[in-house]
């Protein structure tokens, strides 16, 4: 007799989740990104250090109670001596916990989706890097913002030298959600965001301010090579930064400016970029994702829609949806996921992996936590410039 479980999921990439329990917003996330280009199955999870709730967390989503583990270490051992055992671990855990849940899962053979920062130590990061890469399997972090389909435009127009020579990089993300202590009310998410415990040394410029820093080295490709810091913890008695402010120096010699807060009174996830160089500039509004403004010197400015024949192949081969209907978050996050999936399937394979595919990798998560490792040296010693590594 077939089981009806894995006849349904026949030929999914078999999908395990590591925390996004009980009262986690971003493991729902995952787990729809995961679902919406219908290419993983959610068979197996450690949704919770506490295994009452990780019980009924799995549960509640219908797995396997044989697969509903109360500790991550269990589930890699166990699930890698099944024959219908996950292929890749989607890890949603607090920062503290994304590297010895990662290594179990590599140890294990496992492919790792990890959500970032990669890990609360540069020092962790490059350790956890090497065993990525000893290990052959794919490690990829969800840096979302990468999958949105104007975002993979603007990228291309800049690879293609439409801007010119890049000078002028403007980078910001504003919330006001931690505008008052939060974190004293019980609140899950600003509890372990605030803690440096479990959120490592960055606060907001962990959280947020590695997503601004990362869809900038996207969309440019230049790296930074020094940074100029100063980071303010605005809420009295909280002890982690609360709101960043950071001048950066690129290797070509462009500037820039990075800007990200989470006590900016009238900001729900305001997440803007603006790209000048010299023959034109872009601008892109994380809460307006499906246009880009492009700016060509001399010339009028214009808009380019997602869905359009304005938008080029980079755009059109992640979009899923005709214009005129929105695109959004999830949508980005699920571009993530997909492209991991054809990752993971040329990997069953022995294939090569397609070149146009893209997602941000372990080397992308490591250059986000020595971004946060400098920029709280810089802050610490009274704003000086200090280099990247």
């Amino acid at each position: 007799m077939v089981d009806a479980r894995t006849d349904i999921n026949a030929g999914r990439i078999r999908l395990g989740m590591v925390g996004g329990g009980e009262g986690a917003f971003i493991g729902a996330v995952h787990r729809m990104a995961a679902r919406l280009d219908d290419q993983y199955a959610l068979v197996a999870g450690a949704l919770s250090s506490t295994p009452e709730r990780a019980r009924r967390s799995g549960e509640a989503l219908g797995l396997d109670p044989a697969r509903i583990y109360g500790d991550f270490r269990e589930m890699a051992r166990r699930e890698a001596r099944r024959k219908d055992g996950i292929e890749a671990v989607a890890i949603v855990t607090p920062n503290h916990m994304h590297a010895p849940a990662a290594e179990a899962f590599l140890k294990a053979g496992i492919h790792v989706i990890c959500d970032k920062p990669l890990t609360t130590t540069l020092k962790e990061a490059r350790r956890l890097e090497e065993r990525a890469r000893a290990s052959g399997l794919i490690f990829a972090v969800t840096h979302n913002y990468t999958g949105y389909p104007m975002v993979r435009q603007a990228r291309a127009m800049v690879q293609a030298g439409e801007l010119g020579e890049i000078r002028v990089v403007q980078v910001e993300y504003a919330q006001d959600w931690l505008t008052t202590r939060l974190e004293e009310t019980g609140q899950k998410q600003a509890g372990w965001r605030t803690d440096p415990a479990r959120s490592g040394a960055g606060g907001c410029i962990g959280d947020i301010g590695t997503h601004a820093y990362n869809l900038a080295d996207y969309i440019t490709g230049i790296p930074v090579a020094e940074l100029c810091a100063e980071l303010t913890a605005f809420v009295p008695g909280r002890s982690l930064d609360d709101n960043a402010q950071i001048m950066l120096r690129y290797a070509n010699g462009a500037r820039g400016l990075l800007w990200a807060s989470q006590v900016a009174p009238g900001n729900e996830n305001a997440l803007a970029i603006r790209v000048y160089g010299s023959k034109g500039g872009l601008s892109w509004r994380q809460e307006h994702p499906n246009q880009l403004a492009w700016s060509p010197f001399g010339e009028a400015p214009r808009t380019i829609a997602r869905g359009t024949g304005a938008a080029g192949p980079a755009a059109a081969r992640v979009t899923r949806i005709p214009s005129g209907h929105p695109e959004g978050y999830l949508e980005g996050f699920a571009t993530i996921y997909a492209e991991v999936a054809r990752a993971i399937r040329a990997a069953r394979s022995g294939d090569a992996i397609d070149p146009d595919v893209q997602f941000p990798t372990i080397e992308d998560g490591v250059k986000g936590v020595a971004f946060i490792e400098a920029s709280v040296r810089s802050s610490a010693k009274g704003g000086r410039w200090v280099r990247l590594g």
